[in-house]
Order: C-alpha cells, then sequence, then structure tokens
C-alpha cells in the first residue's frame, strides 16, 4: 500500500520539475528572444553616453586681425537635485567654487524633478573648482564661452549671444550661419563602476569661420572715450559716432552711448542693443545744407559767386523761415549761407532749384533707403515722395527739416562731398573666412570740381565767423556743418528737445576721413557748435596722425 502512494510523490515531484523547467524556458525564451535587443540596449545605455562636443563660435576681428569677440571651451554645471544629500552644505561649497550668490545655487539645488541648471557658460577654472568636490549629484556638460578680449568695446555693433551660443543683435546675429559651428559627438564608454574607459569620436565638431570688420579697435577706442564724455557732460538720450575712411568708405569706428554690458544682457533694454549709427533716424537740421548748396551748383543754378539778399525771415505759404539768431537784412554768398548756416538763405537756393527737382536730389544722395551696409535692420528714413509734398515742403527740406535720416546715411553722402563726387556703400565687413569683400565702386552724384567747391565752403563753418569756429587741429584744415534739429512732437516742433550734430571732412583739400558726431536731446548746450563739434575736433585731432596723414603745412 505505500507504494503506490511513494509513486504518486514521485509523479507530482516530477510534474512540478517539468512545469519549472518549462517556466525557465518560457523565461530564457523571452529574455534571449523576445526582450534580447531591447535588454541589451539598456546594458549598452549604462556602459555608454553620447557626449555632444561643441563646435566653438568663429571670432569677431577688427581690420587689423585684433579679437573684439571670440570662443573659448567652458562648461554648464548641472545638478540632479534627488542625488543632493544635504543642501545648504553642497550649495555653499559649488557657490564658492563658481564665485556665484549661494542662494541662487541652493535654489538649483533643491527645485523638483531631475535635472536642473547650476550655471551657464563657466570658464575651465571654475568648472575645475567644482568637478575638485567630487559631489554627487553636480555634473558638468561640454560649452563654449564668448568672449571679448577688448572688453565691451563696439558692443552694439558686434552685437549679443543668446546661452544657447546663437547670435541675437548685430554681426552675431547678422553672420550667424558664418559664425556659428557646428556641434561634434563623442562615445563615451564605461566600465562595470561607470567610470570612463575610452572616446570615439561620432562626428566631429566644426568651429565657426571668422568674420574681420574695417573697425580699427584703437579708433573705435578713441570714439568710444569721446561719447563718453559727451554723454557725462550732456546726459542726452543716445548719441553716436561714426569714423569713416574717404578713400575707401571703410567704416573706422562705430560707437554708441550710452554703452551695454553684453554679460549682462537681463539689465539690458532692447533699445540699448541697438546700434545708433543704423538705427536711429533724425532730422539732420542744417548739416543737410551742405546738399542744398551741392544740388544748386551741380544743376547750375548757382555759382560759388552767386550773392543773395536775405531778410531776417522767409515765408513760405503758412509757414514763416527764420534765422537761429536775430538780424537785419543781408547780402551773403554761398560760402557764407553755410559758413553762417543761413536758414533763409537755404531756403531761397531750395526755390531756385525748385521742388520737384530738389526732391530727386534727395534721392541723388541715397536718403530714403538703406546705405546696403552690411549690418542687419539698417532704417531707411523717412523721405516724402513729390507727390506728397505740400506747399510748405520746400521751406523744410532746404534746412534739413521735414524728412528723417540716419547717421550712416550722413556718412555716406558726406562721403561723396570728400572723395570727389562719388557716393559709395559703407563698408564694415572686410574679410569672412579670410575672404576679401569687394569695397563699392559707388556712382558719380556731383561732379569733383562741385565737391571741392563745397568741401572749400565748408571750411568757413570752422573758421573766425562760423558756426564751429572754436574747433582745429594744429596743421590740418578742417571743412564740416554743424546741425542743431528740433524734435518734431505731436504738437508742432519743440523749442526745448533738440538733435545736435556735426559733419566733418578732414583734411579739407584732401580728405582722408569723414566724421559724423550725432547727439540725441542734449542738456548743458543744445546746439550742434556746443554739444556735438568738439567730438569732431578730438576724433579728427587723434585719427588723422594715427593714421599717418600728412599735415598741411
Amino acid at each position: 500500500m505505500r507504494i503506490p502512494r511513494l509513486e504518486r510523490r514521485i509523479g507530482l515531484l516530477f510534474a512540478v520539475s517539468l512545469v519549472l523547467l518549462a517556466g525557465l524556458f518560457v523565461r530564457a525564451f523571452l529574455l534571449q528572444v523576445v526582450q534580447g535587443s531591447s535588454l541589451a540596449s539598456q546594458a549598452t545605455s549604462q556602459q555608454e553616453d553620447i557626449v555632444e562636443v561643441p563646435g566653438l563660435r568663429g571670432s569677431i576681428l577688427d581690420r587689423n586681425g585684433q579679437p573684439l569677440a571670440g570662443s573659448e571651451p567652458g562648461a554648464t554645471i548641472v545638478a540632479t537635485p534627488y542625488q543632493i544629500k544635504d543642501p545648504p552644505a553642497e550649495a555653499a561649497a559649488v557657490a564658492k567654487a563658481l564665485k556665484a550668490d549661494p542662494d541662487e545655487v541652493l535654489n538649483a539645488l533643491t527645485q523638483p524633478g531631475g535635472f536642473a541648471y547650476v550655471d551657464r557658460k563657466v570658464d575651465l577654472k571654475k568648472a575645475n573648482a567644482v568637478e575638485q568636490l567630487g559631489l554627487e549629484g553636480i555634473n558638468q556638460l561640454p560649452d563654449t564661452l564668448r568672449v571679448r578680449p577688448q572688453g565691451d568695446i563696439a558692443s552694439q555693433v558686434i552685437g549679443a549671444v543668446s546661452d544657447e551660443g546663437e547670435g541675437l543683435t548685430g554681426i552675431e546675429a547678422g553672420k550667424e550661419s558664418i559664425l556659428r559651428g557646428v556641434n561634434g559627438e563623442e562615445r563615451l564608454v564605461k566600465d562595470g563602476a561607470g567610470n570612463p574607459m575610452s572616446f570615439d569620436t561620432i562626428r566631429n565638431a566644426e568651429d565657426g569661420k571668422p568674420v574681420q570688420l574695417t573697425l580699427d579697435a584703437t579708433i573705435q577706442a578713441e570714439a568710444e572715450r569721446v561719447l563718453a564724455e559727451i554723454g557725462e557732460y550732456h546726459d542726452p538720450v543716445n548719441a553716436s559716432a561714426i569714423v569713416m575712411d574717404a578713400r575707401t568708405s571703410d567704416i573706422l569706428a562705430m560707437a554708441n552711448w550710452p554703452p551695454v554690458n553684453l554679460d549682462d544682457l537681463s539689465s539690458a533694454e532692447p533699445e540699448d542693443l541697438l546700434n545708433v549709427g543704423t538705427s536711429y533716424t533724425y532730422e539732420p537740421g542744417s548739416t543737410f545744407k551742405a546738399f542744398t548748396v551741392a544740388s544748386a551748383l551741380e544743376d547750375g543754378t548757382v555759382t560759388p559767386a552767386s550773392t543773395f539778399t536775405l531778410a531776417p525771415s522767409i515765408q513760405i505759404y503758412d509757414r514763416v523761415i527764420e534765422e537761429s539768431h536775430p538780424r537785419g537784412t543781408v547780402t551773403l554768398d554761398v560760402g557764407d549761407i553755410l559758413a553762417q548756416s543761413s536758414n533763409v538763405g537755404a531756403v531761397t537756393i531750395g526755390l531756385e532749384i525748385g521742388g520737384r527737382k530738389f526732391s530727386r536730389w534727395i534721392n541723388k544722395w541715397g536718403f530714403g533707403k538703406p546705405t546696403g551696409i552690411d549690418y542687419p535692420g539698417e532704417e531707411q528714413g523717412i523721405v516724402l515722395p513729390y507727390s506728397d509734398w505740400s506747399g510748405s515742403t520746400i521751406g523744410n527740406v532746404p534746412i534739413g527739416q521735414g524728412l528723417a535720416v540716419t547717421p550712416i546715411q550722413m556718412v555716406q553722402a558726406y562721403g561723396a562731398l570728400a572723395n570727389g563726387g562719388v557716393l559709395r556703400t559703407p563698408r564694415l565687413i572686410e574679410k569672412i573666412d579670410g575672404e576679401e569683400v569687394p569695397v563699392d565702386k559707388g556712382r558719380q552724384v556731383i561732379s569733383p570740381q562741385v565737391a571741392a567747391e563745397v568741401r572749400d565752403m565748408l571750411k568757413g563753418v570752422l573758421a573766425p565767423g562760423g558756426t564751429a569756429s572754436e574747433v582745429s587741429v594744429p596743421g590740418y584744415t578742417l571743412a564740416g556743418k554743424t546741425g542743431t534739429a528740433q524734435i518734431a512732437t505731436e504738437d508742432g516742433y519743440s523749442d526745448t528737445r533738440y538733435v545736435a550734430s556735426f559733419m566733418g571732412v578732414a583734411p579739407a583739400d584732401d580728405p582722408a576721413i569723414v566724421v559724423s558726431v550725432m547727439v540725441n536731446e542734449p542738456k548743458n548746450g543744445h546746439t550742434g557748435a556746443e554739444a556735438a563739434a568738439p567730438g569732431f575736433g578730438e576724433l579728427a585731432a587723434f585719427t588723422l596722425p594715427y593714421l599717418g596723414v600728412p599735415t598741411d603745412e
């Protein structure tokens, strides 16, 4: 009777063994066949990491090859908050290594979730200091830093870069496709303990290409120093200074005030990042009278010897135009009209030209459209087509009101007065990846003779009796024009708000440079003679010897 019971037990045990064995086979099948590829992938992922290798952004250089902006390797510090064991203590240690705010670091280390940025764009010295702490949950990602070896020089021109390395404004944005690098990838193989064993390159990183500007860092620094003086004394809304090589139309300096710190964009307003020289429009005032005279001379409407008997004021339809200072009736020649900045004289010459013809001349000089300078966001100014002129418009535009220009448009047009009557697009980019950018050949708008005649007249502005007689540079004869333009408001032209400007050419007889100084709403003296002309004198006095321009003597 016991034998059958034993057999049943053996049979039951055998059956259980078969079931277990079958389960093992099923499990093995699932692991090796059904889930094999997935599990292999997970094992590989635990032993391998794909690391992004940033491509360095291309450099921005001045005309002499000095770097204005460049890139170098850096790191971004990140945290896995749930791995942080003692947040206050670790935050204090990390903050000390980064020279950062401990409260901000602590906030990052206590963020919910499994990832938080601690600090971005960290130099390698700080990154190494953090790594030496050996803290679990604190890691680093490869990154690049945008550095400016010359400081914030030409900051609005160069422009800003985002935390992701993308150009936001200025040359950085305009030449993004040239400057941007291409990130590479490397495969990091780790051992069972997670320690790195080897790196394999999947895709090489590519650095961006360099962009070389026509700016001269030394002249740029001087222009910014001059504007800083103007800013401190006159406290304007903004200001611009541009220096252009009259012989090539290369922009040697393009300075802005107030300055902007590109490393602290959080405190900058959008307008702080604008390049005033290309983006700000204003009524040029009397600096425009040079083009009224040049157009009349080229047309044969007047000659340098033409004289006019001018009353103290002149009425054009419903508008009465007066001089900036009271005077009686006088007789002035064309040169005197420029030297003394006579509003009545300029309007009289404009009437001699005629509205339709003068409208065409404004277009010939390049106003009302961008110059074409290779810079993003250039404004075109405001010029009414002749069909929209009113009866009094001819009383406005000859004296530089009723139209709006940019500083770079004025530099371009005065460049034609300086280089024999050829209007050329100003050049700001000299080379891209080592390849020369051609100089614009330009087009003849007035004859060399007329250009020389106007420059000769503009000498009188800086001579005794002229509106900028206090400005001089020993050894050089200067030519230029002051401008003081009332700012248009909803209620008409303001009697308290002005744009002061000066346009200058030096040396007058064989020009090497064209200089623009524009000061928007200056205090402590609102005229072009007070707020802008001295800046021209300082820039000319520095730039001419620096460029090796011989004196007139």
